[in-house]
């Protein structure tokens, strides 16, 4: 028997029309959406499927957009009845997992990252923060050049452990552009800038993390009826309680996913299945191990590919 897990991305995977034509062929589908925008009083539907691509890509817009688009897609994929091991999702990803997990209703989740995205948005003021891709070097070597560029006054540090070779950083302006200099000299490959409003999963964070725990501890949170492996520590979790606590700690702390995925692994975990559109994590998971089976469900053509897939090894 396989052992599955199910894996959600985060921003940067976000297109407009996502999830548009399987809303438009099934009501199922449609109906997260128009919850979406009853939730949270806004034309977010509209938006997605139409765009514009511009306001779309705003932090808080982009991160309720996803967890719906997903979580819609999940539902009409999860007909097939599927059983899944484990869930996780990159960043914003995790709160589609927990939501997907049951920790939170789909209100609650679409309510708590457009929430998410104001907070980081407004943490740190436009133009003051910025994140840079890293490849090509290992991370106790850049772990080395972002302390020391810390030290010098311009606070930087490691924010998405993505794969081996590819490591985000996050911080002040000067201090990523400081690092991205220091990381090359110290045989990195490449440091390019990333198109993001503020220094995501770095100490500046903390402003928003303060304002998260508010509106965290405002909704109601169940324990997971399947483990979540947390971003944070990189270990599967299904308290309430510590859940929270993880999510407040990710909005400063460092995405482990290179190491959520080889936990995965480790626990027995040899079939990924990305859920949402795109497919940055499945191309993730590939380059931490070659070996495993990674499927990407985005629309209806692909979910029954998967569905037949998996049906002809009579999972």
């Amino acid at each position: 028997m396989r052992k599955i897990a199910f894996v959600f991305p985060g921003q940067g995977s976000q297109a407009v029309g996502m999830g548009k034509e399987l809303a438009e062929n099934h009501s199922s589908v449609m109906d997260y959406f128009k919850r979406a925008d009853e939730k949270l009083n806004i034309p977010l539907s509209k938006l997605i499927f139409e765009g514009p691509k511009e306001e779309l890509t705003i932090t808080f817009n982009t991160q309720p957009a996803l967890l719906t688009t997903s979580i819609a897609i999940l539902d009409y994929f999860q007909k097939s009845g599927l059983n899944v091991d484990y869930v996780a999702g990159h960043s914003l990803g995790e709160y589609t997992a927990l939501v997907a997990a049951g920790t939170f209703s789909f209100e609650e989740g679409v309510y708590a990252v457009r929430k998410r995205g104001e907070f980081m948005e407004n943490a740190v003021p436009n133009g003051e923060g910025s994140m840079a891709a890293v490849l090509g070097l290992d991370r106790e070597r850049l772990a080395e050049v972002t302390n020391e560029v810390s030290e010098s006054g311009n606070p930087v540090s490691l924010a998405n452990l993505n794969c081996p070779g590819q490591i985000v950083i996050s911080g002040s302006r000067k201090g990523v552009e400081i690092a991205g200099v220091k990381a090359k000299e110290a045989g990195a490959k490449r440091a390019l800038p990333l198109d993001v409003s503020g220094p995501f999963h770095s100490a500046l964070m903390r402003p928003a993390a303060d304002q998260l725990r508010e509106v965290l501890d405002g909704i109601e949170m169940k324990d997971a009826s399947v483990p979540v492996i947390a971003n944070v520590t990189a270990e599967p979790i299904t308290s309430a309680s510590e859940i929270k606590d993880k999510l407040i700690e990710q909005l400063y702390s460092p995405v482990l996913w290179e190491d959520s995925v080889r936990k995965m692994i480790e626990l027995g975990v040899d079939t990924f299945i990305e859920i949402g559109p795109g497919k940055v994590l499945s191309g993730l998971i590939k380059k931490i191990d070659k070996t495993v089976t990674t499927f990407s469900v985005s629309d209806e053509a692909s979910a029954q590919s998967v569905i037949d897939a998996l049906k002809e090894e009579k999972i």
